[in-house]
């Protein structure tokens, strides 16, 4: 399984963007995915996570009513759409999947190599 992350960039704090994370593994469908981010000096935190049936796992405090976690099992994508981004959500975000929605790093097998998203004040 790889993983391809992409849609980050230089945004302005309000705007939005929507990261997308490609799959080109077998099992997609029956695969949990998540959204993880990392700041500078900061560890590694879970953002979102969505299980094969559709269930999500709670959404980080930070981004609760503002990040969605979505997936497309014909095109073997999730998507995550940031909405009112601020500058504390300036991070390395990375994608994951495996066998078990779990809010915890170790428990995804597979990763992508993160897309970097800044946003300015």
């Amino acid at each position: 399984v790889q993983l391809q992350a992409s849609g980050g960039g230089l945004v302005q704090a309000g705007d939005s963007l929507r990261l997308s994370c490609v799959s080109s593994g077998r099992g997609f469908a029956y695969a949990a995915h998540a959204w993880f981010r990392q700041a500078p000096g900061k560890e590694r935190e879970l953002v979102a996570a969505m299980g094969p049936s559709g269930i999500t796992a709670p959404y980080a405090g930070s981004v609760k009513g503002r990040f969605t976690i979505s997936r497309n099992n014909v095109e073997n994508t999730v998507y995550l759409q940031m909405n009112s981004l601020k500058p504390e959500d300036t991070a390395v975000y990375y994608c994951a999947a495996g066998r078990i929605l779990s809010t915890t790093p170790s428990s995804y097998d597979y990763w992508g190599q993160g897309t970097l998203v800044t946003v300015s004040s």
